[in-house]
């Protein structure tokens, strides 16, 4: 499975990869928003794990913008953040077709969970 992080901690990432890693994922890493916008819009990913507190450009900013541009990508996402979001944020999120919203931390196991899910999706 090809995956993509975006996330501005490179702490978190190098978790993840390892996690990911192990199970022979392609997983690739990047800790811009609209850098990894970009990625999505050139490249076929099977998983988007997002980050929602960015700086410059958060989470809200790249699924907007992702809908606009390449609307069937936002199905592959999982919101991984430690931001709490309310009941509203929630279902906003949930209306615009995000997969999954997951609060850090995360654990290994939910996370290779999230990962099986979505291949058997």
């Amino acid at each position: 499975m090809k995956i993509l992080h975006i996330d501005d901690s490179p702490e978190i990432s190098k978790v993840f990869s390892d996690v990911l890693k192990t199970k022979n994922h392609d997983f690739e890493s990047i800790t811009d928003g609209k850098v990894g916008l970009g990625m999505v819009l050139k490249n076929q990913y099977d998983l988007i794990l997002l980050d929602m507190c960015m700086p410059n450009y958060n989470g809200i900013d790249f699924l907007l913008d992702l809908k606009k541009e390449k609307s069937s990508e936002i199905q592959k996402t999982v919101i991984v953040s430690s931001l709490e979001l309310d009941e509203h944020q929630t279902e906003f999120l949930t209306k615009l077709g995000v997969k999954a919203i997951k609060q850090k931390p995360i654990s290994v196991q939910n996370l290779l969970e999230q990962t099986e899910l979505k291949i058997m999706n």
